[in-house]
């Protein structure tokens, strides 16, 4: 099997400012999910942005499906499903209207477009809200179509900026499972600077610091340099400690102040999932989850310290 996306040397500079990204080498030949980590301003977006055809790269290139992005544009995009972070949606259309436009704009048959629409509206879990103006629908499901609009052609690629920004627990444990079931026949490039939520998803991990390449490899790979026991919390309404103690995998708590608690764990696969799903039942009011800063920092350090021996 070729190669989905592959960047050679992919370098680009903001007019006469220093380099925002350098040499960026990537290749992808598998549907799942594969995550773009890196701190805010390290270069992830503007690797999504060139990748996707938003912009044109300084240096370097860019293979779609084999397809040179640059000499073929039209033909290459066609295999691209694009989410910014901000989802590039029309607030006054419906979500037909706005999801037959983007078919439309990715030249789909006309004979198939129809069906796509609606299969993609069943996909999504939007199509209770054909006739709803966009405006008028809540965060969560203006993120639905926003995945909707990325995937109706049935693109190779999917690319997804931060899709789980700002939503709240409820709608962030559906976004996780509907990016999950999209990645089963699509390759997904999910960018994030939460480390907890690649490592959650994503099965291979690119690692971009500083505009570079710092990490690129399996995320079992990934845990040789990270291994975290502990994830902190932030409750509008903290239970007894004898509540978390009942989650499956929690072995110890320590209650830290401003309703914050630091949250030890013998079995990290699916502990994020579990303590957000207590608390939605339970109504906690989840505020904050995640590692702890110092973690990741302490990773970033050590693995651009291993990049420039």
């Amino acid at each position: 099997m070729g190669s989905i996306l592959k960047t050679e040397n992919l370098s680009h500079k903001y007019s006469s400012s220093s380099w925002a990204i350098r040499e960026i080498n990537i290749e992808i030949n598998h549907s799942g999910i594969i995550g773009l980590l890196g701190s805010n301003g390290a270069g992830k977006s503007t690797t999504m942005n060139i990748i996707c055809g938003v912009i044109n790269q300084s240096s370097g290139n860019v293979y779609i499906n084999g397809i040179d992005l640059r000499k073929d544009p039209e033909l290459a995009k066609k295999e691209i499903g694009f989410l910014p972070q901000t989802p590039p949606l029309y607030s006054d259309l419906t979500v037909d209207e706005y999801l037959t436009y983007s078919a439309e704009l990715r030249f789909m048959d006309k004979s198939t477009l129809r069906s796509a629409v609606e299969d993609v509206k069943e996909r999504c879990g939007v199509a209770a809200f054909s006739n709803r103006l966009i405006k008028n629908l809540s965060g969560g499901y203006k993120q639905r179509v926003g995945i909707a609009q990325a995937i109706v052609h049935k693109p190779k690629l999917v690319v997804l900026d931060e899709p789980t920004t700002g939503l709240d627990p409820n709608q962030l444990i559906e976004t996780r499972n509907l990016i999950k079931e999209i990645a089963v026949d699509h390759s997904v490039l999910l960018s994030s600077h939460i480390l907890s939520e690649i490592h959650l998803l994503c099965k291979d991990i690119i690692m971009i610091e500083g505009g570079r390449v710092i990490f690129s490899d399996s995320m079992e790979a990934f845990n040789g340099y990270l291994q975290p026991n502990n994830i902190l919390l932030k409750l509008e309404n903290p239970p007894a400690e004898s509540e978390l103690l009942k989650i499956e995998g929690v072995v110890k708590v320590e209650f830290l102040a401003d309703r914050q608690m630091r949250v030890f764990f013998d079995k990290e696969e699916g502990i994020t999932e579990r303590l957000v799903e207590a608390s939605v039942r339970n109504g906690w009011k989840l505020k904050e989850i995640g590692l702890e800063k110092g973690v990741l920092d302490e990773t970033f350090k050590q693995l651009s310290l291993q990049t420039n021996r």
